[in-house]
C-alpha cells in the first residue's frame, strides 16, 4: 500500500511509464522502419506515410492501408478495413475504464488517442497496483509518449531509407515484438479464468488467422473474454500464485 511519504509525483510517474514502456519499444522498432520504408514503396507520398504515423498511429492498420493502397483499394474499403482492425481497442479501453474514468476529457482524449497494443499492455499491469496516488495517469501518459515519439522517428528512418527496405516486412523481424508481448502477458495469468482466455482466444487466433481483414482476431478476443467470465463465474477466482506480478518502481 502507498503511504503518505512513498505517494509518487507527476514526474516519477512519468518517467517510471516510459521506462517500463522501454522492452516495447525495442520490439516496436523494426515495425516503425519497416512501415515507413514500406508505404513509400507502395505509393505513399513521405508526407502521407508520416501524416498516417503522426494522426493514425495504430501499426498494424497503417501496415494493412499501405497494403490496400498498393492495391488501388478504394477510401472506404481503407476506412472499414481499418477500423475493423482496431475494434480491440474499445476492448482495451473497456478493461481500462475503471481506473480511468474519474479522469476530464481532457485527459481521457489524448491517452485515448495514443492507446496501442504495447501501452496497455504496460499500463494493464500497474494500475490495479495504484492506491492513494492522484498521479496515476502520469504513469500511462509516460508509457504512451515514449511509444509516440519512438514510431514517429522509426516512420522517418524508415522514409529515408526507401527502397533499401523494399522486402523488409518479409523479414520475420515481428518475432522479436511477439517474443516481447509473451513475456509480459504470462506473468498476469495468475487465475484459473485469465489462463482459459489466454488458451481459447490463442487457439482460436491460429485456428482462425487465414480470415480476411483480421476478423479472427477480433473473433478470438470475444471468445476468450466470453470464456474467462463463463470460468469466474461458474467458479470462485484461484490464484496460482501467492500474489500478483509486483510493477516497477
Amino acid at each position: 500500500m502507498i503511504t503518505d511519504r512513498t505517494i509518487p509525483t507527476r514526474r516519477s510517474e512519468f518517467l517510471a511509464g516510459a521506462k517500463d514502456t522501454l522492452p516495447m519499444i525495442i520490439g516496436a522498432i523494426p515495425f516503425g522502419f519497416i512501415f515507413g520504408a514500406l508505404a513509400v514503396n507502395n505509393g505513399l507520398t513521405p508526407a502521407a506515410t508520416a501524416g498516417m504515423s503522426l494522426f493514425v498511429f495504430a501499426g498494424s492498420s497503417q501496415f494493412i492501408a499501405a497494403g490496400l493502397v498498393k492495391d488501388g483499394a478504394a477510401i472506404a474499403v481503407i476506412v472499414v478495413t481499418t477500423f475493423i482492425v482496431n475494434l480491440r481497442h474499445a476492448l482495451y479501453s473497456a478493461s481500462l475504464a475503471p481506473y480511468l474514468k474519474h479522469l476530464p476529457q481532457r485527459w481521457l482524449l489524448p491517452l485515448g488517442f495514443m492507446l496501442t497494443d504495447e501501452t496497455y499492455a504496460v499500463v494493464i499491469r500497474r494500475l490495479p497496483q495504484f492506491d492513494r496516488t492522484p498521479h496515476q495517469q502520469w504513469y500511462q501518459l509516460g508509457s504512451s509518449l515514449a511509444m509516440y515519439v519512438n514510431w514517429q522517428i522509426c516512420t522517418w528512418i524508415g522514409i529515408a531509407a526507401g527502397s533499401a527496405f523494399t522486402g523488409a516486412e518479409n523479414w520475420g523481424l515481428d518475432f522479436a515484438m511477439l517474443v516481447t508481448f509473451i513475456g509480459i502477458v504470462v506473468p498476469l495469468l495468475t487465475t484459473r479464468p485469465m489462463i482459459l482466455c489466454a488458451v481459447v482466444s490463442s487457439v482460436t487466433a491460429i485456428l482462425l488467422d487465414g480470415m480476411p481483414n483480421n476478423l479472427g482476431l477480433l473473433i478470438a478476443a470475444f471468445l476468450g473474454i466470453a470464456a474467462g467470465v463463463w470460468a469466474e463465474s461458474a467458479t470462485p477466482i484461484a490464484h496460482l500464485s501467492s500474489s500478483a506480478p509486483e510493477g516497477q518502481n
